[in-house]
């Protein structure tokens, strides 16, 4: 059965930085597929038809055809990829071979609708605390998302993982008691006071008091000393010629 989704993927025999060089000219980049107990095969696909598919709304969960040169067809889902840290565009992805016979695990969006009631009410705040649950299904039962109403959350109530409905087919493979989203309160955060208020609660020296001198006077006034005793022995000499008169 033809999916609605395929790219076109061409035989790779060469390797390596000049080969991927050669692709990216030619707009493809390097590709593997692999899985379904078969030898993986070197391809180059269009990362144009690869970004189409990562970004539709089932995203990285999409089963799709690969349509190979060979006229061999199979249906695969995008398991990793990598991009340019600068330019921002697609160099390589690995593309796993689905059998559709089996159940498999992946990784699913879950998206909240209505505003808590905890907001409107208890001026609480509303945290998403997990966004993807890990569910058990058949490939062609992957749902595109899951969404919880959040309306009825008050201050410290949440819903987690447990109590998403699924539909029948599809098993919970995270933890039950997972937290999906939960109401809190706001925080608030004290202001710095201003390094005045921060000296506040010291001592304020009485009126008229005179206030302690700092280290470096006092040792001033000790180096004073010895012109002090100086300028006494100059008045002495006086009385002592008037003594001698």
């Amino acid at each position: 059965m033809a999916r609605e989704r395929s790219i076109v993927a061409e035989p790779r025999t060469l390797r390596g930085k000049n080969e991927s060089r050669r692709l990216r000219q030619r707009g493809l980049i390097p590709a593997i597929v692999y899985g379904a107990f078969k030898e993986p095969v070197a391809v180059a696909v269009s990362p144009k038809e690869v970004e189409r598919i990562m970004h539709s709304k089932t995203g990285h969960n999409t089963i799709f055809d690969v349509n190979f040169q060979s006229g061999d067809t199979t249906p695969a889902m995008v398991v990793d990829w990598q991009y340019d840290p600068v330019k921002d565009t697609l160099l390589h992805v690995d593309l796993k071979r689905i059998d559709l016979t089996k159940r498999i695990q992946v990784s699913v969006p879950v998206v909240t609708q209505g505003e808590a009631k905890g907001i409107k009410l208890q001026d609480g705040l509303l945290e998403l605390i997990t966004r993807e649950i890990e569910i058990e299904c058949l490939p062609d039962e992957i749902p595109g998302h899951f969404t919880v109403d959040v309306t009825e959350l008050m201050l410290g109530q949440s819903i987690r993982a447990g109590d998403i409905q699924l539909a029948a087919g599809l098993k919970l493979v995270s933890p039950a008691d997972s937290v999906i989203a939960h109401v809190v309160a706001m925080r608030i955060v004290e202001e710095e006071k201003p390094a005045e208020a921060a000296v506040e609660g010291a001592a304020v020296p009485a009126a008229g008091a005179t206030p302690a001198e700092p280290e470096v006077i006092k040792k001033g006034k000790k180096e004073e000393e010895p012109a002090e005793a100086e300028t006494k022995g100059k008045r002495a000499e006086p009385e002592a010629k008037g003594k001698k008169k």
